[in-house]
């Protein structure tokens, strides 16, 4: 193994945001509050639970409150909200988050097609929130999306994602994550859109978030690990689909994930079997099996 792949990675499970946002069956507070208790007892330290956006936009995540006030907080364990804006932030407070998200895309066209405005203007709304959390401690990180490739514009260029990646340190955002939103990535154009994020922030600044569109998530993983990256983002089960790319098939599934890194001998902290569990616990309720090539196949496994 390279000297450069880290020994420890950590994961952040999107699952009960990202990942269950978009989903057309409602998922009551209940179920993404039990989701988000198994991923904990499986050994996830960073959560992104919910988010603070308007119910008509995404009717999934009107129960915030809810949900962010059922959870059993576990010592040691983040957890995260997506905010879009100040009004957003204001009502995330009360919930008492440790890291909140705003995002940006690397992409132009997308920035105008998805949140109307420039990327330049995005940041500049983004400026406020980000100062109103750091100002009562919360953390901040910054979701860059397009990274390397775009519905509209297509292939992305480095030079654009160090642009992003250095209007976001400008105004304060933490840490930021190297985004394949829709998936169509392959490991030298994800390796060149981390190096540019490199420029503004440091390795221990920066993770990985893949989509497996066209199967390339753990691969991109790897190209992330050789060159040091040791935060990665997951969705249980492979929850979640972007819309924004015909058969798009989401976020790679963190057992997936984890089963690979296990393999490398790469630690986690997280134990595969609870994960699996916890994955066929949200698949059941969506009436489908996990989005998860390893957990289908560990779980016909247990069966046999």
């Amino acid at each position: 193994m390279s000297s450069s792949i880290p020994s420890r990675v950590n994961l952040i499970d999107v699952g009960p945001r990202d990942g269950l946002q978009n989903e057309k069956t409602p998922v009551p507070a209940a179920v993404k509050i039990e989701l988000v208790h198994r991923l904990q007892q499986a050994g996830l330290r960073e959560i992104e639970v919910t988010s603070y956006v308007s119910p008509k936009w995404v009717p999934q995540m009107a129960d915030n409150h809810e949900v962010m006030a059922g959870i059993a907080r576990q010592s040691g364990v983040a957890y995260s909200v997506l905010t879009p804006n100040l009004k957003g932030f204001e009502a995330a407070v009360l919930d008492k988050p440790h890291e909140i998200v705003v995002f940006g895309s690397a992409s132009e066209a997308f920035s105008q097609r998805n949140i109307n405005c420039s990327i330049a203007e995005s940041i500049e709304r983004f400026a406020p929130v980000v100062e109103a959390a750091l100002a009562v401690g919360i953390r901040v990180r910054g979701a860059m999306s397009c990274t390397v490739g775009c519905p509209y514009e297509g292939e992305i260029a480095p030079e654009r994602v160090a642009y992003l990646a250095g209007l976001l340190k400008g105004i304060g955002v933490q840490r930021v994550d190297v985004a394949d939103t829709i998936g169509v990535g392959t490991p030298r154009k994800v390796q060149r859109a981390i190096e540019a994020t490199l420029q503004h922030f440091g390795i221990d600044e920066v993770s990985g978030h893949f989509h497996d569109t066209y199967g390339q998530a753990l691969s991109n993983t790897l190209a992330a690990l050789e060159l040091g990256v040791w935060n990665y983002q997951s969705s249980v089960a492979g929850l979640g689909g972007c819309p924004y790319a015909k058969g798009a098939t989401g976020n790679v599934a963190t057992e997936d994930v984890v089963y690979m890194l296990q393999g490398m001998g790469i630690e986690t902290g997280i134990d595969l079997d609870k994960l699996i569990d916890a994955g066929a616990y949200i698949s059941e309720f969506l009436g489908r099996k996990p989005n998860s090539r390893a957990a289908n196949a560990l779980l016909t496994k247990r069966m046999g």
